[in-house]
Formats: C-alpha cells, sequence, structure tokens
C-alpha cells in the first residue's frame, strides 16, 4: 500500500500558502497561477486553516463580497482535517469521504510537510491498478 510520504516523494512537496491577512483576491490569484483548489492558510509556521474554491464560491460570490476587500481569515474554514505521512493512500480516501474535503495537508508533529488532493490519491490508486495488471497479464501470457 501505497503511503502519503511515498506520494508527497513523488509528486513532491510544494505548498501554496497565504496568510490570514491576505485578501480573497490575493487568494484565488496564487489558486489560478498554480492550478490548485486550495490554498493553506498560515499564520507563521502554524497552520490555521485552508481557503479553497468552495469557500470562495459560497463565502464571497454567492454573497456579493469583494475579493479584494475580504480577508482570508474572515472566511477560511479554521478546523482543518489532515494526514499524516504514515497514512496510506485508503486510509486518506476514506477520510476524505467521510468529512467531505478535496484536500488534506499533511502534518508530522507541527510540522506542514505537504498536500494531498483527492486527484493525487485517485491517480495514486490507479497507477497502483495498472501495475497489479500488467503484472497479471505478464504472468497469464507466461
Amino acid at each position: 500500500m501505497t503511503t502519503v510520504r511515498q506520494l508527497i516523494h513523488e509528486k513532491g512537496a510544494e505548498v501554496i500558502t497565504v496568510r490570514p491577512e491576505d485578501t480573497v483576491l490575493e487568494a484565488i490569484t496564487k489558486m489560478a497561477d498554480h492550478n490548485v483548489g486550495s490554498v493553506l492558510v498560515m499564520n507563521g509556521t502554524q497552520l490555521s486553516g485552508i481557503f479553497t474554491e468552495r469557500h470562495y464560491a459560497r463565502n464571497v460570490f454567492l454573497k456579493g463580497r469583494s475579493s479584494p476587500d475580504t480577508r482570508v481569515g474572515e472566511i477560511m474554514a479554521e478546523r482543518v482535517v489532515c494526514a499524516t505521512p504514515d497514512q496510506t493512500v485508503e486510509e486518506c480516501m476514506a477520510v476524505m469521504t467521510d468529512k467531505a474535503v478535496r484536500h488534506l495537508p499533511v502534518l508530522e508533529g507541527n510540522q506542514l510537510v505537504g498536500v494531498v488532493s483527492i486527484g493525487d490519491l485517485v491517480k495514486s490508486i490507479i497507477s497502483d491498478q495498472k501495475f497489479v495488471i500488467e503484472q497479471l497479464e505478464h504472468y497469464i501470457s507466461g
């Protein structure tokens, strides 16, 4: 079984972050520039929350708020579901399904070491399945 540590090693540990005092416009610009659906909100080295496209759509756009005038800290999710490097891809998939989230920051102790998305997990599972299929095909064909 693939662990989150292995997944982060393969995909890279880059994490896109903003600060609670940054504007929503700054956050969504970063998200667009990096082609990601969320940014982690950091207060120094501490994880303070997460800001996602869903937060923007529901708490800014639909409420008629101004992106340049609204601070990320006003609308971010402060309760963040996290993973650890030793969890398996399957465990993370179960957590994401149960908690209805698409991004999991990865913490080792209190240190942020990466983030995994539902897309990362799906790619990993598909890759593992392809490998198993190839091995079975090779075994069957001799």
